[in-house]
């Protein structure tokens, strides 16, 4: 099993409404030197402006980013290629960066090579220290700064931390 640590930035709330910007991706292991990033022109005409603007992006420059089926393929190829056994999808909040990821595969591709689940970092977190009211963003070395590859690094440091600190069970 492979972890991935994924980051999403859109200019809505949810898919095919609204269009994934951009999204990065790191392969959760020491050093955490592979990763991906893409830029995807939007799917839709309708986006929220305070959304979009997170990012960092404005809608004319998203409107000149790639193709979203070609950048969905690119990254299951680099998901092939940088995994070893079934590639494992985790995020910092799994519930809105998971429905991009796994609706823009389904929808561009007809599948997605994490399947049908993923994890949640922070729900992680507060079972290892068994305590629901903490969360694990003090463990990022990497400054968040809405840039997804860097928030997904600062995940996956986060991550790698709790294995080391908790001595949690984990295949890297």
């Amino acid at each position: 099993m492979s972890y991935i640590m994924v980051d999403v930035e859109a200019d809505g709330p949810i898919p095919a409404d609204y269009s994934m910007v951009s999204f990065g991706a790191v392969v959760v292991e020491k050093g955490l030197k592979r990763t991906f990033y893409g830029q995807l022109r939007p799917i839709s005409e309708s986006w929220i402006p305070e959304a979009l603007a997170v990012s960092g992006f404005t809608r004319e420059e998203t409107l000149e980013f790639n193709d979203p089926a070609q950048v969905m393929s690119n990254f299951k190829d680099w998901i092939n290629e940088n995994t070893k056994g079934r590639p494992i999808f985790i995020a910092d909040n799994n519930g809105f960066d998971w429905q991009f990821i796994n609706w823009y595969f389904h929808h561009f591709l007809g599948e997605n090579p994490f399947g049908f689940s993923s994890m949640n970092l922070g729900t992680l977190y507060k079972g290892v220290i068994r305590d629901m009211f903490h969360n694990f963003k003090h463990l990022r070395e990497t400054k968040h700064t809405h840039h997804p590859v860097d928030d997904a690094i600062g995940n996956a440091e986060a991550l790698l931390k709790i294995i080391e600190r908790y001595e949690l069970k984990i295949r890297l």
